[in-house]
């Protein structure tokens, strides 16, 4: 449990924060320091005497939130084994909203895989205390960073699992437990089941797959009238070695991180529950892998969507945009959203065009869009608009079905993705698709190798928080 307090006590450990403005008028009060120290952008210098330790961080100069973080993030971190599980006190001239942002780095920065809650920060004895908060800011600031790090946890933990542990029915009982302790509606569709509800594309990605399907619908209700409503479709592809259209081998073992979309859903709506926040989200994971046997969907074939389209497969790889297909269709047409959005790590278009800098997106909604990238720029966890011109879509019109999975031109794969999805929302009008494929897995310094990153949840949480 996070314990944050407004009164110093007694303590022996500090943490100082120094902006280089701060430190050059601060410096003299901390004596042998000044030669080692500067208040640069992530410096730390670590004092200590015969009661207590003293960590010197630097913040830089007019540090906005993200950074802030950011900075928190590391330190926890890099410096976990000089940490101390004991009452910490913080001294820093941060106003409310960028101390709530150093906390939040703080605790986020403990994340390890697997997390067992072993960094000194998560002991009992720890504390920290802040001169410059309230009683009830404080309650309120350890209340919506644990439920943060337990949602943002809960998704990096399926995202880094291997393969062999986050089967269908090793993710499903771990949503199922989650719904029972939220109290959130649950349901799920088999394969069987799938096919009587007609979700074809979705059933056609899993026929290949030794594992069920479990097209996953969760509901969170606030309980107030007039609540706004959110739908969230995840890609929850747990691995994916490209079907008949096999993968390279060279770096598949990453395919674990194909369900990057459904992580950060999965974290958004557990802090979301864990805050009780006063709106509705209804969310949408089809699961499933993407496997090769002699029952896998094949190049040529043709399949019906859940809303009566029909698809021709040219590459099996291109799996995402199909049980997102269904996703986005079903919570169209069965619930009223005031906003839909989607989520997945979906093509290698998108991390050629941008790296690992942002996410793609594409919306039909102007004012959605600026909503989007406020909270994507507030957070740092940056998307980048790409059109969805009607031109596009003649690039996957096919010949034997209304449509075809991929253009098979080399170039623009992740706007082809996202007029293709369009095709599937049945006419809703505000609608985005997050193609979060170079973001949503990579270099992070809790890891030697690539894994999760956390992208996601916070974007998805503030949007959500701040949408009116």
């Amino acid at each position: 449990m996070i314990k944050i307090y407004n009164k110093k006590e007694s303590t022996t450990q500090n943490i100082y924060l120094f902006s280089e403005a701060d430190w050059e008028q601060e410096k003299s009060n901390h004596p042998n320091v000044e030669v080692f120290f500067n208040g640069k952008k992530n410096e730390v210098f670590i004092k200590t005497n015969s009661d207590e330790i003293n960590f010197f961080i630097g913040i830089g100069t007019d540090a906005k939130g993200f950074e802030i973080q950011a900075i928190a993030n590391k330190f926890a971190n890099d410096y976990k084994k000089n940490l101390q599980a004991v009452p910490t006190s913080v001294n820093s001239k941060l106003g409310l909203d960028l101390t709530e942002e150093f906390v939040k780095g703080l605790f986020l920065g403990t994340y390890l895989y697997p997390f067992e809650k072993s960094h000194p920060f998560w002991q009992e004895n720890f504390g920290l205390h802040f001169e410059n908060i309230s009683e009830e800011e404080a309650k309120n600031l350890a209340l919506k960073t644990e439920a943060l790090c337990n949602g943002q946890f809960a998704g990096m933990e399926w995202l880094n699992k291997p393969a062999n542990h986050k089967k269908v029915n090793q993710i499903s009982d771990f949503l199922k437990s989650t719904a029972e302790k939220y109290g959130l509606k649950y349901k799920v569709f088999n394969r069987e089941e799938s096919i009587k509800e007609g979700l074809g594309a979705f059933v056609a990605v899993n026929q290949g797959s030794s594992q069920e399907a479990a097209f996953t619908i969760l509901e969170y209700n606030c309980g107030k009238e007039n609540a706004k409503t959110f739908g969230l479709v995840g890609k929850c592809v747990l691995f994916d070695t490209g079907g008949i259209s096999i993968k390279p081998s060279a770096n598949l073992h990453y395919m674990k991180s194909d369900m990057g979309g459904a992580s950060a859903v999965i974290g958004a709506l557990i802090t979301a529950s864990e805050l009780k926040l006063p709106v509705n989200i209804i969310t949408i994971l089809p699961i499933t892998d993407n496997a090769v046997s002699e029952k896998a969907y094949l190049p040529s074939d043709v399949v019906t969507a859940y809303n009566g389209k029909t698809i021709e497969v040219l590459d099996t790889d291109a799996e995402g945009r199909m049980t997102l297909a269904d996703g986005l269709s079903y919570l169209s047409k069965n619930y009223k959203t005031d906003v839909l959005i989607d989520l997945a790590t979906l093509t290698g278009s998108s991390v050629r065009m941008f790296g690992h800098t942002c996410g793609a997106y594409f919306s039909n909604n102007d004012e959605l869009k600026k909503k989007l990238e406020q909270s994507a720029d507030k957070t740092n966890q940056r998307l980048w608009n790409l059109p969805l011109w009607d031109i596009w879509k003649d690039d996957f019109t096919s010949d034997v079905a209304d449509f075809k999975n991929i253009s098979m031109k080399p170039f623009g794969d992740c706007i082809i993705a996202g007029k293709f999805l369009e095709q599937f929302i049945e006419g809703h009008e505000n609608w985005a698709h997050l193609d979060i494929a170079g973001v949503a897995f990579g270099n992070v310094g809790y890891a030697k190798d690539k894994a999760a990153t956390g992208y996601g949840v916070q974007l998805l949480l503030d949007f959500i928080e701040n949408y009116n």
